[in-house]
């Protein structure tokens, strides 16, 4: 068993796919005062600014780098649904997106809330109304991924939820805070090796 190094410049994660091959029994949707909104056409600057609400904690970058015209490929296509989790005043809190690209599969590309409602049981609520539109008539395969980068929860959280871990991999990639894609103190519980860029 060895140490793989990692350069400075770089993160590395553990990624875990997990999967559900079986629709789950019906259950009551969780009270919550959160609502879902469809995004039926995203706008790829509001959905990048909310991306970022969500997703800067964890070092979610991949959507904040792509060009507006192939990010807009993708979010106006029609297998993809994109939801905004919105609170009672209309705020934008949190994002569900749906990948149905893949016959009778639907991938979680991403579910989250923003960092001020972890841990008040609003999770639960969105992966309850994430499964119930996920598992469609067609749909014989719902699956998801996390890393070590993820809320230290995750992983058991799907698992809870009824997902299956299947597979493993090793990711690395330029950490975005030193190109100045995310703030500097971005994820400070994942330390940064390197002086970042100036914003």
């Amino acid at each position: 068993m060895g140490l793989i190094p990692v350069a400075d410049d770089q993160v590395a994660t553990i990624v875990t796919a997990l999967e559900m091959l079986a629709r789950p029994r019906p259950r009551p949707l969780p009270d919550s005062p959160l609502r879902l909104v469809r995004w039926p056409t995203p706008d790829p600057a509001r959905y990048r600014a909310l991306f970022r609400r969500v997703g800067e904690p964890w070092l979610w970058f991949s959507r904040l780098v792509m060009d507006a015209e192939r990010l807009a490929a993708i979010l106006h296509d029609p297998g993809i649904h994109v939801f905004a989790v919105v609170d009672r005043a209309g705020i934008e809190v949190g994002m569900l997106e749906l990948d149905f690209r893949t016959e009778a599969t639907c991938e979680l590309g991403f579910v989250g809330l923003v960092p001020e409602l972890a841990g008040k049981g609003h999770g639960g609520w969105l992966m309850a109304q994430a499964l119930t539109l996920a598992w469609t008539p067609d749909v014989t395969r719902v699956w998801v991924h996390t890393c070590t980068l993820d809320h230290p929860g995750a992983l058991g959280f799907y698992r809870k939820h009824g997902f299956v871990p299947y597979k493993r991999t090793v990711e690395t990639f330029a950490d975005p805070r030193l190109a100045g894609v995310l703030a500097p103190g971005a994820a400070p519980q994942i330390p940064c090796l390197g002086a970042p860029a100036s914003r």
